[in-house]
């Protein structure tokens, strides 16, 4: 592999002629004519020749994420995998703009209809499972997988890679601030960016800026590119071992400065790798600051639950598990909690509900069974959100 200055993007010139019926003329002629379109250079044998300064802190970030995984795995068997997966989930889409609160994020979760951008943001919640499943076989077929999980039902291409052009910004192509490459370049751009994350001798920190980064250059989708892309992220750090309890919420970092992040997508397109690997040096460190007091909050939460009852039993320990990785559940959920009885889980939850500690949704039915929400639970992944610069919250 061979170290090298990083090569540009380049560009091929086309030819667009805008048809929209609703347009005025002076539109019209606006966005006619000849545009300029992205041509994803290949990487997958490139190694990035960094400072020495951005190269130490993506080694930090690395070293910071085994050992938060290596103390996440170790804390008591409290779930905690599950809100972290959420809350990257969440803080995902939110870079989208696709914000909502975590109430009605966690009663979409379990199936039930609450509207707004609750539904889709659960499925960036399934999306983020694939990828963590696709790890040990992340290729093409795996990609497309994280994309039909997360648009199924909304986009009519959901799993397939684009028939057309998309741009970033202005009216179209000719007006753009970006057009991604022509579609027939997409399956070995692709096959490309995949050999380069099947490599070992980079750091995982680098390899995973770079790729994503070079993900979000080609565009393979319609819509939905950021979301995957960042979904592939969690993905090659799971398939890496740098993280094996745990998804790292990179997302929360990344959406407290927003506008950093985009500058170091357009840097790395004009053959700066450095910027995009410091933004995310910068976002891992702290999300992890972030995730800390997620877990604080929810390990606080599991303490209130056990001491709720003068006697510590199997049951409270279960229910208190499922309240602690579920923020909103079904009864089918409780009775499926293994080694008690239905009886002895209902008994439980009724006594947690009666000591305010879950909420009964008496409005809210899932497949005709009851659902609770775990409120102390939705505050710590509101109050997550928040930290992380969360814009505003959906209803």
């Amino acid at each position: 592999m061979s170290a090298a200055t990083w090569p540009a993007i380049g560009h091929e010139t086309h030819r667009w002629d805008h048809r929209d019926p609703m347009a005025s003329h002076r539109a019209r002629i606006r966005n006619t004519g000849n545009f300029a379109a992205a041509v994803a250079p290949q990487i997958s044998s490139l190694t990035p020749d960094l400072p020495h300064n951005i190269h130490a802190s993506a080694h930090n970030a690395t070293a910071a994420m085994l050992s938060f995984d290596r103390e996440s795995g170790g804390l008591a068997s409290l779930p905690f995998a599950a809100v972290l997966l959420r809350g990257e989930s969440a803080t995902s889409s939110q870079i989208e703009n696709l914000t909502v609160h975590a109430r009605k994020l966690s009663l979409a979760a379990v199936g039930a209809h609450v509207g707004g951008n609750a539904e889709l943001v659960a499925r960036n919640v399934a999306a983020m499972r694939a990828a963590v499943d696709a790890a040990s076989r992340l290729d093409s077929d795996a990609i497309l997988t994280m994309h039909r999980v997360l648009t199924a039902g909304v986009q009519h291409d959901a799993g397939e890679y684009r028939k057309e052009w998309v741009w970033i910004g202005g009216e179209s192509p000719v007006t753009a601030a970006y057009v991604a490459p022509e579609y027939p370049r997409i399956p070995p751009a692709i096959e490309d960016l995949i050999h380069f994350l099947h490599r070992r001798d980079l750091d995982p920190t680098v390899q995973a800026a770079i790729a994503h980064a070079q993900f979000e250059t080609i565009h393979p989708f319609t819509d939905g590119n950021g979301r995957t892309g960042r979904a592939i992220v969690s993905s090659l750090l799971r398939a890496r071992g740098t993280v094996q309890n745990v998804t790292i919420p990179i997302s929360s970092g990344l959406l407290h400065d927003i506008d950093n992040y985009i500058d170091a997508l357009n840097d790395y397109r004009t053959g700066n790798p450095a910027s995009i690997v410091a933004c995310f040096s910068n976002a891992v460190l702290g999300s992890l600051a972030n995730a800390d007091q997620l877990i604080n909050d929810i390990r606080a939460f599991h303490r209130q639950v056990l001491d709720s009852r003068r006697r510590v039993t199997a049951p409270l320990r279960a229910v208190a598990e499922l309240c602690c990785s579920e923020p909103a559940f079904t009864a089918g959920m409780v009775e499926d909690i293994a080694g008690i009885s239905k009886a002895t889980a209902y008994r439980t939850v009724d006594s947690l509900t009666e000591a305010g500690l879950l909420r009964e949704e008496r409005s809210i039915k899932v497949r005709g069974q009851k659902v609770w929400v775990v409120p102390a639970v939705v505050r710590a992944l509101d109050d997550f959100a928040e930290r992380a610069g969360r814009r505003n919250f959906g209803s």
